[in-house]
C-alpha cells in the first residue's frame, strides 16, 4: 500500500454492510470496525482521513448514544477527519447533534452505494484540500516568503517568484491588477523581502484623497503655506525615508502631480508646498493600479516618462477567476483565521457551499470572497455554512453537485481532452503526450466523448 493511498474507516455493527461497503471502494485502504472500542483503536493506530460511521452501535443498536460517543472520541483523536454519519433513524435531531460534534455529512439508510461513494469522494477531496492548505501555511511560516499570501495557482506562484526576485534589486515596481487581487499585500512583500525591510512602509491611495490635498499629502508643507497650515508637516515621501513608499491607484494621479512626482523620481529631492529648499530623500517606490496604464499613455492621460520610471519592474496579478485552485483554499484559510481572531467556535462550509465558491467568478476578487465569508460566518444558523449564507446562486451550486461520480469524471475527462488539444493546436500526438496516454487511447476517448477527430498532418506522418 503506498503512502498516498486514501484511507477509509467503516464503523458498522452489521458484517454484511461492512463487506458491502468495503468492496465498493476500489483503490482505497479500507479498515473495518464493529463498535466504539475497535473504531477508536483503528483510528489511533492507523488514522483514516474519512470515516463512515453508523450511529446504531452495540450495546445500544437501537439508539444514537453509542454512535455519537464514538463520533466525539474520533474527532478528539483526529480533529481534521471527515466523518460521514449513517443511521436508519431519520430524526433531524440526530443529524444536528452529529454536525455539532464535528461530523462532515449525514446519510440516512438504506444504502445507495452510488450516493455513498459520491459523498465519500467529496469528503476525500475536501480533506486533501484542507491538508494542502495546512501544508502551504506551514511552508510559508517556515520560509517567511510572501507573508499573508496563500496560493496553489501556478500563475500566482510565478507572481510570487517575480516579487521575490524584484525585491532584492532596488528598482521601482509597478503592480497591475484588478481591485481586490491583493496588490497592497504584494507591495508589502516587496518591502519585507528587500534591503529596506527595517525601514518604514508608507502607503497612500491616490484615488482616495482630493486633488487639492494630494500634493501636500505627498510632498508635505511648510507652516503658513495655506490657510490651516499651522505647522510644518513632512509628506508621505519624507515619512518613507530609508524605506518604501507605496502609491496605490497611481493611475488616478492628476497630470500636474505626475510632473512633480517625475521630478522627484529623477532628482530624489522633495520640495514641500510653500517651501523653497530641496530635501534629499532615499526611498524605494512601489506603485499599483487597476487601470491599463499603457492605454492611458497612448491616450496621453498618463505620462510615458513617469510610466517608465515607475515600471522598472512590472508585475501583473491574475484575477481570482483565473486562479481556480485558490478559491476554496483562500475561503477555508480566511474562515479559520477570522474565527480564530474573533474567538468564535469552529465552522465549516457545506459541500454545496464549497461548490458555489469554486464555480463563482468573484468579480470583486479576494476582497469580495473574504467579505462574503465573513458575512456568512456571522449569519449562519449553526456551525455549517450553506450557499445561502454566502449569498451565492443556489441553483448554480446545485448544478455543480448534482452529477454522479461517473458523470463528474466524464465531464472532467472531456474538459482535459479539450484543453490538451487546444494547447497542442489540434495535434493529437502532442495532445496524447500532454495527457500521458497513447495516441490510440486518445482517439478512443475522443470517440467516447463524441469529439470530432481531424488528424493533423503531423499525426498522419506519425502513423
Amino acid at each position: 500500500m503506498t503512502e498516498n493511498t486514501r484511507k477509509l474507516l467503516i464503523v458498522d455493527d452489521e458484517p454484511g454492510i461492512r463487506r458491502q461497503l468495503k468492496w465498493a471502494f476500489d483503490g482505497v485502504d479500507v479498515q473495518l470496525a464493529e463498535d466504539r472500542k475497535s473504531a477508536i483503536a483503528k483510528q489511533t493506530e492507523n488514522p483514516s482521513s474519512v470515516v463512515l460511521l453508523d450511529l446504531g452501535l452495540p450495546p445500544n443498536q437501537d439508539g444514537p448514544s453509542e454512535g455519537l460517543a464514538t463520533l466525539k472520541a474520533i474527532m478528539e483523536k483526529t480533529p481534521h477527519v471527515k466523518v460521514i454519519v449513517m443511521t436508519g433513524q431519520t430524526e433531524r435531531d440526530y443529524a444536528l447533534k452529529s454536525i455539532a460534534l464535528g461530523a462532515y455529512d449525514f446519510y440516512a439508510k438504506p444504502l445507495d452505494l452510488d450516493q455513498v461513494t459520491l459523498i465519500v469522494e467529496r469528503a476525500f477531496r475536501l480533506y486533501e484540500l484542507e491538508e494542502e492548505n495546512r501544508r502551504l501555511q506551514a511552508e510559508q511560516q517556515g520560509t517567511g516568503a510572501l507573508p499573508g499570501l496563500l496560493t496553489n495557482s501556478p500563475a500566482m506562484k510565478e507572481v510570487c517568484t517575480s516579487i521575490t526576485r524584484f525585491a532584492r534589486a532596488d528598482v521601482a515596481v509597478l503592480i497591475i491588477g484588478e481591485s481586490g487581487t491583493g496588490k497592497e499585500l504584494l507591495a508589502r512583500a516587496v518591502h519585507s523581502q528587500s534591503g529596506r525591510a527595517e525601514g518604514p512602509f508608507v502607503a497612500i491611495n491616490c484615488a482616495a484623497i482630493p486633488e487639492n490635498l494630494l500634493e501636500s499629502e505627498l510632498f508635505g508643507y511648510e507652516k503658513g503655506a495655506f490657510t490651516g497650515a499651522h505647522r510644518t508637516t513632512p509628506g508621505k515621501i519624507e515619512q518613507a525615508s530609508q524605506g518604501t513608499l507605496f502609491l496605490d491607484e497611481i493611475g488616478d494621479l492628476p497630470m500636474a502631480l505626475q510632473a512633480k512626482l517625475l521630478r522627484f523620481l529623477q532628482e530624489r529631492m522633495v520640495e514641500r508646498v510653500g517651501g523653497r529648499r530641496e530635501i534629499p530623500v532615499d526611498i524605494r517606490v512601489v506603485s499599483a493600479t487597476n487601470k491599463d496604464v499603457e492605454t492611458m499613455v497612448a491616450e496621453q492621460s498618463f505620462r510615458e516618462d513617469l510610466y517608465f520610471r515607475l515600471g522598472e519592474a512590472v508585475v501583473s496579478v491574475p484575477p481570482l477567476r483565473e486562479r481556480p485552485e485558490d478559491k476554496v483554499l483562500i475561503a477555508q484559510n480566511f474562515l479559520d483565521s477570522w474565527l480564530g481572531e474573533q474567538g468564535l467556535p469552529a465552522m465549516r462550509f457545506s459541500a454545496n457551499a464549497l461548490a458555489a465558491i469554486s464555480q463563482f467568478d468573484w468579480p470583486g476578487n479576494v476582497r469580495e470572497l473574504q467579505n462574503r465569508v465573513k458575512r456568512a460566518a456571522v449569519s449562519a444558523d449553526d456551525s455549517l455554512i450553506e450557499t445561502a449564507d454566502l449569498g451565492l446562486d443556489a441553483k448554480q451550486a446545485a448544478e455543480a453537485t448534482l452529477y454522479t461520480l461517473k458523470e463528474a469524471r466524464q465531464r472532467a475527462e472531456a474538459q482535459a481532452i479539450n484543453n490538451a488539444l487546444l494547447h497542442a493546436d489540434g495535434n493529437v500526438t502532442k495532445a496524447a503526450k500532454l495527457l500521458g496516454v497513447s495516441r490510440p487511447t486518445l482517439y478512443q476517448l475522443m470517440r467516447e466523448h463524441h469529439q470530432k477527430i481531424e488528424p493533423s498532418k503531423d499525426d498522419v506522418t506519425a502513423n
